[in-house]
């Protein structure tokens, strides 16, 4: 049996989990990164029993040595790496640009561009050595349009975006090939990171409406991970039913 091993940042929880969860099984291996060691632990265990081995690390995206340090400590048998999911991404407040946080836009640049970058730059050597190697960026509708008190959320993802299309062109030449998924509304963690744990603010986002979940995400990152190496799918936008962009959301009257 061959073996394929794929790569996911932010694995914790959200769409990272779901990521995880949906491509493990016999003949899979997964490097699973995020910050909380309890979290991964715990979805390593589960995952193992579905024959899947499984390399997790805790560490700070936004830190370049800790990406290169983690990289270098991946083991033997883990190396040839086919997919990186870069997946670790976070918005962080909601408010007009005179009263950001600039904390907060710290946070958000550090994270979902130069973590990004970090990670990336660090893996490609590994995925060069195999065939039909992948990179699969989550990107965001905020990443396509920009919707009011998103300012440098937006702007991030737009730069994701603008990566992504760079990147497919500088590493065709090494036989990477380079997509990203953008999904719209997700109910995950996202709104509550976003409002510093208020669950009662994440809550009014989703009211209403069906928003989409982590394993709809999931889905499309497998369908890509999983097409012959003659294709590469550049961009796939998600909505759910719901929404038809940024700002255009049917709520239904409750």
């Amino acid at each position: 049996m061959t073996t394929d091993t794929y790569l996911i940042t932010g694995a914790s929880s959200g769409i990272g989990q779901a990521c995880a969860e949906m491509l493990a099984g016999p003949g899979v291996q997964l490097i699973l990164t995020a910050r909380r060691a309890e979290r991964l632990n715990a979805l390593k265990e589960k995952l193992e029993a579905t024959g899947a081995r499984i390399f997790t690390s805790s560490f700070d995206i936004r830190s370049r040595q800790a990406c290169e340090d983690f990289v270098a400590e991946i083991p033997e048998p883990f190396r040839a790496v086919r997919v990186l999911v870069n997946n670790a991404g976070l918005a962080a407040g909601l408010d007009p640009i005179q009263r950001g946080n600039p904390d907060h836009w710290d946070r958000m640049i550090d994270t979902n561009l130069k973590g990004l970058l970090y990670l990336s730059r660090a893996v490609v050597p590994l995925l060069q050595a195999v065939e039909g190697a992948q990179i699969i960026n989550i990107g965001s509708i905020a990443g396509k349009e920009v919707y009011p008190n998103g300012n440098v959320y937006c702007a991030s993802k737009h730069a994701v975006d603008a990566l992504t299309r760079g990147m497919r062109m500088d590493l065709q030449a090494l036989g990477i090939r380079v997509s990203s998924v953008s999904p719209g509304m997700v109910e995950t963690e996202f709104s509550l990171v976003r409002f510093d744990g208020d669950a009662n603010k994440a809550a009014l986002v989703y009211k209403g409406l069906e928003p989409l979940v982590a394993e709809d995400i999931a889905a499309q990152v497998k369908y890509i991970a999983q097409q012959p190496y003659r294709i590469t799918i550049a961009d796939v936008v998600i909505f759910p039913a719901a929404q038809a962009s940024s700002r255009d959301v049917l709520r239904r009257n409750e």
